[in-house]
């Protein structure tokens, strides 16, 4: 609204709201603390698990950061930046989600103290960013080397990527199976992609039952029972095409007079079919993993030559099947021949948990595999799956950078004491905001006391201690909350997990702080900056500071 020589002048629609100058700010670093808060006591070996239930009372219960943000239904706009933080982390390396977003919180809550300085949002902006590029060029230097030859260290990465996440024990085992699966499916340039890893999820059995395929496991059965249930030395014809007459174009009508001519029109079908068949078997193939239909009558033609066959196999499996056997995907049947063929030393149908699957085993070099994961229960096996997939993302992310940093909040101590004394060279009011950034660090090795039930400030004077001793890798023991050097006890992650969270953090503190102005739509609904934001009634924040 604004005057107009005493007369109101409307310009907004009616029912929308706005919210300007320190009310805003405000409004949107409450949201995005109390969204922090929310995943903070996850945080570390230590953590607790939130148990999420949605609309139609499926229930998830996890303590991976990005699954829980995704799961809550969040409406307020600031408090949604902060969950595409922990998105963009786990698109980017897979692991310390909660990292990034508790370092946001803080980052923020900091801010608020200088805010109430009368320090401009501006200038705060500015010695974040400053700080953040200097703690790019701290963490190069305190940075490991390793070689992704070097096993031994990549299974210590997928331990501790794995701790604190339901799998327990079994974490040794499975770290050796994400370490193998990683290390087949390298390219020749070095890079790693982790889609070429398949993992089957199967109810039954316990976490040790878990097993590494060299090859392919498909969820579904052979076609036919007359087929064979195993084949050795299998030639394998990957096709992108159905073994089905196909139906014309053009829309025609046949005339019949007579049953003569019925029974001409069926048997040239069921000699089309069959010429398919025999120009299958022609190429030497006795597995066919098909993307489309099977014609009944091509399913016994092909059961009678004992090929074992699967149909509408999914296009991604079809593509991975490619890369693990060496075949080449065939859209048309008359151009099969044996050149096109993959091979395995054997093919299999096997009963898991109650499921006929199809094994592809015993290839030669596969740079496709698959990861069978056990549990007693469904939840289990899920919070397995998302330990699994952090696991094998930091094992992909270190092999293809080689470059570690220690755990246990090391980094971050190290951190907030070269940012302190990088803030004394600065001066002016930005050296206000560099400090509130070093201090924002200390968030990490608080929160990992705090959840393993340890005198926060205790655990965090005796790190310091360590760190200004130049001990630059001592992080928290959680058993003892003692200062220990973690590269010794094998606690370590990969550098991108570290640059990535800070990086992330620290981009979206400053886009929320740079705001100064809310103007919702009517549509904006109650979400909006001025009420309390949806999804976090019953102020979640409270529960947990």
């Amino acid at each position: 609204m604004a005057g107009l020589g005493g007369t109101p002048v409307l310009i907004l629609k009616e029912g929308s709201q706005r919210t300007a100058g320190r009310e805003a700010q405000r409004s949107n670093i409450m949201a995005a603390k109390a969204v922090a808060s929310a995943v903070r006591t996850t945080l570390g070996p230590k953590g607790m698990d939130k148990m999420l239930v949605d609309t139609l009372g499926d229930v998830v219960i996890t303590n991976d950061g990005v699954t829980i943000l995704k799961e809550m239904d969040i409406e307020h706009p600031a408090a949604k930046m902060m969950v595409e933080i922990a998105k963009t982390q786990d698109e980017e390396v897979g692991d310390g989600t909660t990292t990034a977003v508790v370092l946001a919180g803080e980052l923020l809550k900091q801010a608020e103290q200088l805010l109430e300085q009368e320090i401009h949002p501006t200038v705060i902006a500015a010695g974040y960013r400053a700080a953040a590029e200097k703690s790019m060029q701290i963490l190069k230097e305190i940075g490991i080397k390793v070689s992704p030859n070097d096993s031994e260290l990549l299974k210590k990465v997928a331990i501790t990527a794995m701790t604190g996440k339901g799998s327990g024990t079994a974490r040794f085992q499975l770290a050796e199976l994400t370490v193998k699966s990683v290390k087949a499916i390298v390219d020749d340039d070095g890079s790693v992609d982790i889609d070429n890893i398949t993992v089957e999820k199967k109810v039954g059995g316990s976490i040790g039952d878990s097993q590494l395929i060299h090859g392919m496991v498909i969820d579904k059965e052979r076609l036919h029972p007359n087929m064979p249930k195993k084949v050795k030395d299998a030639r394998i014809a990957l096709l992108n095409t159905p073994i089905e007459i196909e139906k014309t174009e053009v829309d025609a009508k046949i005339e019949i007079t007579s049953p003569d001519q019925l029974q001409a029109f069926l048997n040239q079908e069921e000699t089309m079919l069959k010429d398919m068949v025999n120009k299958i078997m022609a190429s030497g193939a006795n597995v066919v993993f098909c993307q489309k239909g099977i014609d009944d009558l091509a399913q016994h033609f092909l059961a009678k030559a004992g090929i074992y066959t699967i149909r509408r196999v999914k296009k991604s499996d079809i593509e991975k099947l490619a890369r693990a056997t060496g075949a080449r995907i065939v859209t048309s049947i008359q151009e099969l021949s044996s050149s096109d063929l993959g091979k395995a030393g054997l093919v299999e149908e096997r009963k898991i948990a109650g499921d006929d699957m199809t094994f592809v085993e015993e290839c030669e070099n596969p740079k496709s595999v698959s990861i069978i994961l056990r549990g007693g229960t469904e939840h289990v096996v899920d919070e397995l799956n998302r330990a699994m997939e952090d696991a094998l993302r930091v094992v992909g992310v270190v092999i293809e950078d080689g470059m570690l940093v220690a755990g246990g909040g090391a980094p971050e101590v190290e951190l907030a004491l070269r940012l302190r004394e990088y803030a004394a060279t600065v001066g002016g009011r930005e050296q206000l905001a560099i400090e509130a950034f070093a201090d924002a660090m200390e968030i990490i090795p608080k929160t990992l006391a705090e959840n393993a039930g340890l005198d926060q400030i205790d655990s965090l004077v005796a790190l310091r201690s360590k760190h200004e001793k130049g001990v630059k890798s001592a992080g928290l023991d959680m058993d003892s909350g003692q200062p220990v050097d973690m590269t010794e006890m094998g606690v370590v992650e990969p550098l991108r997990v570290k640059t990535q969270a800070i990086n992330s953090a620290a981009d979206a503190a400053v886009m929320i702080l740079r705001i100064d102005d809310v103007i919702a739509s009517k549509s904006g609904g109650p979400g909006m900056p001025g009420g309390r934001p949806p999804g976090m009634e019953g102020g979640m924040g409270e529960d947990f500071d």
